[in-house]
């Protein structure tokens, strides 16, 4: 028996477990790419537009940190600013998926049934990889296909779409290695995610640091961008160039990435990763003995690594304020209208302020499915066969997801009106207004997380792909995208971003946030109920 004895079967097996999953996460992300391009292909319609927007972002060495300019284009423009956005979530989604094929299944003991079979050592590993290539491919062709739908050069659209897939395809790799070298799914994910934040910083600061054209339209970046997978598909400049050969790079550093993934495989034992696990404390903390502690602590990882991104982010989109003030046309126009004041300044701060509640929304969802992945895998089990009853367990997981909602937004408030302050004057109003403009956006991710607890305790075996769905139509449909789209006044409703207030542009009104949290309270009660009432989904 050859060491990938089995592999085409594992391969079709990891395809029909992610038949909803994967494809529910590749059609988000391509509703996300087709209403942002045609968001703005509407509203820089004039050549004189983009070239406006685009030295607005050239000009700011914050923006820089999150993209490329590449010339004048609609399409380059919106690579520009969502880049990195999409770089982040095919990495994120190739990494999820073949940690879910290998570790995971290792933690979970699938690995030692699969391996009592005709199943050779490697099959498991070629199956993972070979299902996150193909996920990438599919990727690339959605995202290409959304653009061009849009507006932009279809050949454009297929750079961007393989510029965003090669990052996938090389955390691919990434992931591969790090299930080697970590004994648990969480560590593995973690270790992945380190590997992306320096890919991000690598990326940003080579941006940052690279020298402008005459024109102030193209960005040329200096080394530390090219050390970056991100900063390779940026260098292919889609919509600006076209170049296809950096894909050289990222095909490179995949194929050794794998062949060092199979090279560690015979080197550990089936369920142990080749680093030392950490011990752990003799007697746990008082806090973890209650389930609200316990959730906390689960959930604080994830909650300082949005942290830190949300500070960052904000102050970066704090920082051109100033610069916002001094533009016209129909970007001011966008801005206004999203925003719901004629101060553009204010408009933009409302606008962002919005995208930074929907950016929570997507926290929210990531930390409570973390309740469903426990009890798929078996270990909610383990506490429920104490005296925690399921409601009790569910709730210290919304309870935690709430405060570490109200801490992201109070992080991104305060940063974007410190940046904003430090450029206008006047930091502590500033400060003030950001804080509470970011507490206004809690009532429409409480509505969030209690419709995923609904979801988790009548549908358990839907919740992940619809949770995600859910929350990227909410995203589509709300006041930063809706509009834009030219979609009807029923359909914006759907959102619970649409009701929110547009604070600081306008005063707050307390009816839409005390209905909004209400809905959200009953909501999670609900999924409470529902939760008693069922029995566990365990692993088979």
């Amino acid at each position: 028996m050859g060491a990938w004895t089995g592999a085409p079967r594992l391969t079709r097996l990891a395809v029909r477990r992610d038949r909803v999953t994967v494809p529910a996460w590749i059609l988000g992300v391509g509703a996300f790419v087709l209403a942002t391009t045609a968001l703005f292909q509407h509203d820089l319609a004039r050549t004189a537009d983009v070239v406006r927007e685009t030295r607005l972002v050239i000009d700011n060495g914050g923006m820089r940190l999150l993209g490329l300019a590449s010339g004048p284009t609609v399409g380059g423009y919106m690579l520009h600013r969502e880049y990195v956005t999409l770089a982040v979530l095919a990495a994120l989604m190739s990494t999820f998926l073949v940690v879910r094929h290998t570790r995971q299944n290792e933690e979970l003991g699938r690995a030692e049934v699969l391996g009592s079979a005709v199943v050779g050592r490697d099959a498991s590993l070629a199956a993972a990889v070979v299902t996150g290539l193909v996920a990438n491919v599919v990727l690339a062709l959605v995202l290409a296909g959304a653009i061009a739908l849009a507006g932009p050069p279809l050949g454009g659209a297929l750079v961007a779409g393989a510029a965003v897939a090669e990052v996938g395809v090389v955390f691919t790799g990434v992931a591969a290695v790090t299930c080697q070298l970590a004994s648990t799914t969480r560590a593995a994910s973690g270790l992945a995610g380190g590997a992306l934040a320096l890919a991000f910083l690598g990326s940003g600061l080579g941006n940052m640091l690279g020298t402008v054209d005459q024109g102030r339209l193209t960005v040329r970046s200096q080394w530390p961008a090219w050390l970056s997978p991100i900063g390779w598909g940026q260098q292919m400049r889609p919509f600006g160039g076209d170049h296809v050969w950096p894909l050289l790079l990222s095909l490179g550093l995949f194929a050794a990435l794998v062949l060092v993934a199979f090279l560690l495989v015979g080197h550990r034992d089936t369920g142990r990763g080749l680093w030392p696990e950490r011990r752990a404390r003799a007697t746990a903390r008082p806090a973890l003995l209650r389930a609200g502690g316990l959730a906390w602590r689960l959930q604080r990882p994830a909650l300082l690594g949005w942290a830190v991104g949300l500070l960052g982010f904000g102050l970066v989109l704090g920082s051109v304020s100033k610069q916002i003030s001094t533009v016209g046309g129909d970007t001011a126009k966008w801005y206004t209208r999203t925003g719901g004041t004629d101060v553009v300044v204010d408009a933009f701060l409302t606008s962002v302020i919005a995208m930074g509640g929907m950016f929570v929304a997507l926290y929210v969802v990531q930390v409570l499915l973390r309740a469903h992945v426990d009890e798929a895998g078996g270990t909610a089990e383990s506490l429920l066969a104490t005296a925690l009853s399921r409601s009790r367990w569910l709730l210290g997981h919304l309870a935690g997801a709430l405060v570490g909602a109200t801490l992201l937004l109070l992080v991104f408030g305060v940063s974007m009106g410190f940046a904003a302050g430090t450029v206008l004057g006047g930091v502590g109003d500033h400060v003030a207004r950001m804080a509470l403009a970011g507490l206004v956006q809690l009532p429409a991710v409480m509505v969030v997380g209690g419709l995923v607890a609904v979801l988790a305790a009548t549908l358990p075996r839907w919740v992940t792909p619809a949770s995600w769905v859910l929350v990227v139509a909410f995203l589509v449909l709300g006041p930063m995208f809706g509009p834009g789209l030219g979609l009807p006044s029923w359909a914006l409703d759907v959102s619970p971003f649409t009701h929110v207030p547009k604070v600081p542009a306008t005063a707050v009104t307390f009816t839409p946030l005390l209905v909004l949290a209400t809905l959200g309270v009953l909501l999670a009660g609900a999924g409470l109920l529902a939760m008693r009432r069922r029995d566990l989904r365990l692993p088979a």
